[in-house]
């Protein structure tokens, strides 16, 4: 690596602005078709680069990191999740693993709230209708959803981003109801009337709407199982914009076939961007394609995290988010 100047990789398109500081800083290499990198590109830029900078949908595993040049030395993913780097076989080589934490938790929030209302609404199901050209006009008992005022809310995983969800709900009139690892500040818990339950279990089978708001990481996989699904009541819905993985997908599906669980709103699935074929025929369920993060602020925001995690590691120091240890990490 010349002095301040490491060459550093990118395997997406990123916002201009941060292209440009990039190419300004470092010595940088840009995916300008934005065509995403196969197992063996990665592989190859593995070994020569400086810095990676992968995005969420790069599965950087301990193969590729293996392979790596004695140059990598540092892995900035464009993103808060870190569940697609093998960050232990990582750590094994000296490798420094950051993200991009705390800039998408309004914007994750506003779709959670968004989906929150839409599902039990029947905002999607009304919209398709009317673009069909099958609305005949306003019934009294026609396209009836539900209020969401006074229900309550279950939040799974009450860190930055389950926070901000519980004051938006709480302004729309949910209880608020989570569960966490640890529990919330006290004045955190007055501020939103926050009730914790201990057990998962006992607080899911109580819930009207169930938000999952917690990481993707080996103790969350299929944290809401096909037994745990089970326990949720009939009228509630399931909303999801954190990970995939955190639901047993086929399980969920085959609950709302059989009409045991209400709805869902889902912004991420188990084998994305493949999408379950039975969810796609589903009236009751909202989805979206990924999009809880898409504003243009807060991909820029990530960008300049990226880049003042490269500029700290150019500069000898250790870069501000470095991901040390999972047990560590915000639910």
């Amino acid at each position: 690596m010349t002095q301040n100047k490491p060459l550093v990789i990118v395997t997406r398109k990123l916002p201009d602005v941060i292209e440009t500081r990039m190419m300004e800083l470092f010595d940088t290499r840009l995916n300008v078709t934005d065509h995403p990198m196969s197992h063996a590109d990665l592989i190859g830029a593995a070994k020569i680069a400086d810095v990676l900078v992968p995005t969420v949908t790069d599965r950087i595993d301990a193969d590729i990191i293996s392979n790596a040049g004695e140059r990598l030395r540092l892995i900035a993913s464009f993103g808060t999740g870190w569940d697609h780097i093998d960050h232990n076989a990582a750590r094994e080589r000296g490798i420094i693993v950051t993200n991009t934490p705390g800039v998408l938790t309004e914007d994750t929030a506003d779709m959670t709230m968004a989906l929150i209302l839409a599902v039990p609404r029947r905002l999607t199901e009304g919209e398709r209708v009317l673009r069909a050209g099958e609305w005949q006009g306003w019934g009294p008992t026609w396209m009836l959803g539900h209020r969401i005022g006074g229900k309550r809310l279950g939040i799974v995983g009450m860190g930055r981003i389950g926070t901000a969800v519980a004051r938006r709900a709480r302004a729309f009139g949910l209880s608020i109801h989570y569960h966490n690892r640890h529990r919330v500040a006290p004045e955190i818990e007055t501020e939103l009337e926050a009730t914790y339950w201990e057990s998962l279990d006992q607080m899911l089978s109580r819930m009207d709407i169930i938000s999952i708001n917690c990481p993707h990481t080996p103790a969350t996989y299929h944290l809401l199982s096909a037994r745990r699904l089970q326990l949720l009541p009939p009228q509630c819905y399931i909303v999801n914009t954190a990970r995939g993985e955190v639901i047993d997908e086929d399980a969920m599906v085959r609950l709302l076939q059989e009409g045991r669980i209400a709805g869902a709103g889902l912004d991420v699935f188990e084998h994305e961007p493949a999408v379950n074929k039975k969810l796609l025929e589903m009236p009751n369920v909202v989805l979206l394609p990924h999009m809880g993060s898409a504003t243009i602020e807060g991909r820029i925001n990530m960008g300049e995290k990226v880049l003042i995690n490269i500029r700290t590691f150019a500069d000898g120091h250790k870069p501000p988010d470095r991901i040390i240890d999972e047990s560590l990490l915000p639910a």
